[in-house]
């Protein structure tokens, strides 16, 4: 059964889906802080967050691969959605990882995220029984958690670590559905990312809001403020019966409308201009976590035309993140971060710290990318 925007079951207290979300520009993967002993060190990452956005990101990835999400438990999962939120602007997107081994506890954790007011949520394939995912079970997985999550979904297609390459055909099929919103490839492969793009070209299109220069409008943006020191409170509202003067509500955010298909973002630095080329909306990128500024000079450049400019911008990041990124990994990234003016820490075993000499080699590679 498939359910449409805006619409709960009928006889259901579930919550109906949220507007599709329009997904465009470098969303940063975010990393997930911890003390030395290993427990999450909260206010590291409300400063990282707050550091993301006085940035020109579209928005943030939280407890993506990047995240380190299948190193925490549930409530800790909570936690960080929740603190993320709280120190992001509302100008940001907001993404939340919510992928966990069964569908039931997939659409518990998209319904933490849409109570943290998040606008999406990225969705990977179950990876422990990986022999019984066959498309069939895949398909099923996927739809089921889009019927109930509150959020819209992006599909996350990442088989170097879940080991399940999403077939370009079943994407294609889970773009129909009227909460499916987008696909976050992690293949590698322009031609995997272009193939994508071609077959969900056909996929319902959605009126979304934006703002008045086409940027993506978030649920924070429309919701309405009532801050503790801000709005008037009528005297029947209160047990006192005493009316509270204060400041008048900021004004209406004005909007305007645009139609988005089902929407593809890149996994990779080293494809990023040529998926955007092709048609991909924009890019997660784990790199983005210690170096935004770099990768968003990529996308700036395609979007003023220049390509020559943004070819160049690619070349002189792609090997350091395929260093850092792809073989350093979530130690890498983080202590990239370090070096770049975030807090990065230690990963959570078993993930090893880097050694000095491997420190030393992220900041020679970073040496040229300061923010």
């Amino acid at each position: 059964m498939c359910y449409q925007p805006g619409h709960a079951e009928k006889g259901s207290s579930r919550a109906p889906y949220n507007e599709a979300m329009y997904m465009e520009g470098i969303f940063a993967a975010i990393t997930t802080p911890f003390y030395a002993d290993e427990r999450v060190y909260y206010r590291k990452l409300e400063a990282n967050v707050a550091h993301y956005s006085r940035s020109l990101l579209a928005g943030m990835v939280v407890l993506g691969s990047t995240g380190e999400a299948v190193e925490l438990n549930d409530e800790e999962s909570r936690e960080v959605l929740k603190t993320a939120a709280a120190a992001a602007v509302p100008e940001k997107v907001l993404i939340a990882g919510v992928a966990r081994e069964s569908v039931k506890a997939t659409v518990e954790l998209a319904e933490a995220a849409a109570a943290a007011r998040y606008d999406a949520v990225l969705v990977r394939t179950p990876t422990y029984y990986a022999p019984a995912m066959s498309e069939a079970a895949v398909l099923h997985y996927f739809r089921s958690v889009a019927d109930r999550s509150p959020l819209p979904v992006i599909l996350y297609n990442i088989p170097r670590f879940a080991p399940y390459k999403m077939p370009v055909e079943l994407a294609a099929e889970l773009a129909q559905h009227a909460n499916i919103i987008g696909i976050k490839d992690s293949a590698g492969s322009v031609e995997h990312a272009k193939a994508l793009i071609e077959a969900t070209k056909d996929a319902p299109r959605r009126t979304v809001p934006v703002t008045t220069v086409f940027e993506p409008v978030t649920g924070r943006m429309l919701s309405p403020r009532v801050e503790a020191e801000g709005g008037f409170v009528p005297a029947g509202n209160l047990g006192s019966g005493v009316a509270v003067a204060a400041a008048a509500p900021a004004p209406a955010l004005k909007t305007r409308t645009r139609e988005v298909g089902f929407q593809v973002l890149s996994g990779s630095v080293g494809t990023l201009l040529e998926s955007l080329e092709a048609g991909a909306a924009g890019a997660v990128l784990a790199f983005a976590a210690c170096a935004p500024q770099a990768c968003q000079e990529v996308y700036f450049a395609w979007k003023d035309h220049d390509l020559a400019l943004a070819r160049e911008k690619q070349e002189r990041i792609a090997a350091p993140s395929q260093r850092i990124a792809g073989e350093l990994g979530i130690s890498g990234i983080k202590h990239a971060c370090d070096f770049n003016g975030y807090y990065g820490g230690r990963a959570r075993l078993p993930l090893l710290p880097l050694t000095t000499e491997q420190k030393n080699e992220v900041e020679r590679l970073l040496d040229g990318i300061r923010n």
